[in-house]
């Protein structure tokens, strides 16, 4: 029997090489998408939070810790009896703020300090029963007799000291771009939960200037964002015709929303009764200039900026109707996340095919 020339064998595998190549080259990019697909849905869940928290105890009961346990929110009694103030951390225009002890646990005690402000403070202390999730801070009790709200403590405190928190030696691994993209995802959570609360869309009024949003924030030992301070929330409803105004004195600068501004100019003195209400969407126009703050000056920030234009630039359209919605803008800000990562993860692949 003849045999074939061998060079006809080596053409036969030289030709044969490259496709074995190119598969296994497919496969692997489909292994690494296959493994990418659940580290990103792994990541989701740790830093992203998924929307179910099976840590959440039914209404009028907490955990916290390492407590397996729902308690009851604690009374009136509970509070004077086991709670001992240790230094007062804070002071703003309705109450001032205690770093306290309940069974050896930091906790946080806040007294009204103003009476003429109770109504303010009891609107908070009804937002923070109503709204209790894993977007709002934890509730252990409250007296409002005594206008005293309990809440848990997180020391890293708020938003305003998260540049000086991500330089401590500690958290320096913290400071990364993806870890501040998370923060502000968290941020526009918050934002997305309130304007589809349980009871009804909410407008976060205390949010005249950047400082003002930060310190409404608290950032907690595992670096996500809740509320805090819900003092001011006011509701819009529309198929009843009612809209909102935070506050009743004129408010100025860029940070607020076009119709947050007195529109008459300023020949025309500014009245209270005069000036246009307004929606939940005065939120998005703030949106881009809290998330530049989350974002920083660190390796990769610009990048992001430059994957969120678009959506940013929708935040501060001047018609609040032409505004995307909370829920649009975390849509666009999850997927930049999983884009981001998923080019960081094969930078090479494109080219490899």
């Amino acid at each position: 029997m003849e045999k074939k020339p061998h060079f006809v064998r080596r053409e036969f595998l030289s030709r044969e090489v490259p496709s074995i190549s190119l598969a296994l080259l497919l496969v692997a990019v489909l292994l690494l998408n296959a493994l990418l697909y659940l580290y990103l849905n792994k990541f989701s869940s740790s830093l992203g939070r998924v929307e179910t928290d099976s840590g959440l105890c039914p209404f009028g009961h907490f955990k916290f810790g390492a407590v397996k346990n729902c308690s009851p929110w604690l009374s009136c009694e509970a509070i004077n009896r086991e709670v001992r103030k240790l230094k007062c951390v804070g002071e703003g225009a309705v109450k001032k703020v205690f770093l306290s002890e309940w069974k050896e646990k930091k906790v946080v005690l806040s007294q009204l300090t103003n009476s003429e402000l109770k109504e303010d403070f009891l609107h908070g202390l009804k937002m923070l029963k109503a709204l209790q999730s894993k977007h709002v801070v934890r509730l252990l009790g409250y007296c409002e007799q005594q206008f005293t709200i309990l809440t848990e403590y997180h020391p890293l405190g708020s938003l305003r000291g998260l540049n000086e928190t991500l330089h401590i030696p500690k958290y320096k691994g913290m400071n990364t771009w993806h870890r501040r993209l998370m923060l502000a995802i968290d941020y526009v959570s918050v934002i997305r939960y309130l304007h589809s609360s349980p009871v009804g869309t909410l407008v976060m009024c205390d949010s005249n200037d950047l400082d003002k949003v930060l310190s409404q924030y608290l950032l907690t030992s595992d670096f996500h964002v809740l509320v805090n301070d819900l003092d001011a929330l006011p509701l819009v409803n529309r198929s009843a015709g009612r809209l909102v105004k935070c506050g009743h004195r004129e408010l100025r600068g860029e940070f607020v929303a076009p119709e947050q501004r007195w529109p008459y100019g300023e020949d025309v003195p500014f009245e209270d009764d005069l000036m246009p209400p307004y929606d939940e969407k005065t939120d998005i126009w703030k949106i881009p200039d809290v998330s530049n703050f989350f974002l920083g000056h660190v390796e990769g920030s610009d990048i992001v900026r430059l994957h969120l234009f678009d959506i940013h630039a929708a935040c501060k359209k001047k018609d609040p109707a032409e505004r995307p919605s909370a829920q649009e803008v975390l849509d666009t800000y999850r997927k930049v996340l999983t884009l981001l990562i998923r080019e960081a993860a094969m930078p090479g692949t494109r080219e490899m095919l």
